[in-house]
């Protein structure tokens, strides 16, 4: 449960400095207009440190841990989420150097998109397992 504490932890960290980063980042660079990264912020904290939060609830009451496939719902979650926000970082701060759109950030954007909820079917597969026993 510890495990849970700190990457829920590290998430709240690293949320709470894109935001400062989303901030300054705009301001130095005099840009007004919308970018990924306004949004990138909440993403992290909801699907990072709420997220777990919650898993660290399921986790008390149900022994996630003890599932078969909670490893891979765990390490495939988290790469995927990685993947997704460093997509999210690399656009928005393209949209604020005002570069062109490019279909490769957009595409690895997806695999991670794709990877979390590979992710999220093992997680509610142990979930569902947990509950059942």
């Amino acid at each position: 449960m510890k495990k849970l504490v700190r990457v829920s932890m590290v998430y709240m960290i690293v949320g709470l400095l894109a935001g400062i980063f989303y901030r300054e980042f705009t301001k130095w660079n005099d840009f007004t207009g919308e970018t990924q990264l306004s949004v990138l912020h909440t993403h992290i904290l909801i699907l990072g440190m709420f997220f777990f939060l919650i898993v660290l609830l399921l986790e008390k009451n149900f022994q996630l841990s003890n599932e078969k496939n909670y490893k891979k719902f765990y390490m495939i979650y988290n790469m995927g989420l990685g993947i997704t926000l460093l997509m999210m970082i690399v656009r928005g701060s393209l949209q604020v150097l005002d570069y062109p759109e490019s279909a490769a950030i957009a595409g690895i954007a997806g695999l991670g998109h794709i990877i979390i909820t590979v992710g999220l079917a093992y997680f509610f597969q142990v979930l569902f397992q947990a509950v059942k026993e």
